[in-house]
């Protein structure tokens, strides 16, 4: 997998399109997007120090989607070089809302969006904590991409 790295407030992460992952006509199957965003937001973390598990926590967490949706504009195929570009369009003390675009070249593919919370494992919802907040906040957008 190739690095990622910001530019401004986005997280940008090249992905090398696989023949594993499309379908049969040769296209990324629909699904692999959503697995590209997921590789995207937790590197976008990963880079910004922010751990993605609190299972060794004395009430463990985890990080989960409340809302997903997507448009595909483009499709990507095999052998292509795509971009996932990550922003942080709203974030509350319970919510994270991901804005999620990938491109091959300057060509828009998908627009994507994500809702994230924290969640016990016993499903209930928790506040991010504050570390959380002091880590992202540089990178919150201003729009909602």
């Amino acid at each position: 997998m190739l690095d990622g790295y910001f530019k401004d407030k986005t997280f940008i992460l090249p992905i090398r399109i696989y023949y594993a992952d499309t379908d049969l006509s040769g296209v990324v199957y629909h699904a692999n997007y959503l697995i590209y965003m997921e590789r995207a937001r937790s590197e976008f973390f990963r880079h910004c120090g922010v751990k993605l598990d609190g299972l060794d926590e004395a009430e463990p967490t985890a990080w989960a989607l409340r809302k997903a949706s997507l448009e595909f504009v483009r499709p990507a195929r095999a052998n292509d070089l795509i971009e996932v570009h990550s922003t942080i369009g709203k974030f509350s003390g319970v919510r994270l809302e991901a804005v999620q675009h990938l491109y091959r070249e300057d060509e828009l593919l998908v627009r994507g969006k994500v809702e994230a919370c924290l969640i016990t494992l016993r499903g209930k919802p928790r506040r991010f904590p504050p570390d959380v907040h002091e880590k992202l906040q540089p990178y919150l957008s201003e729009t909602d991409g």
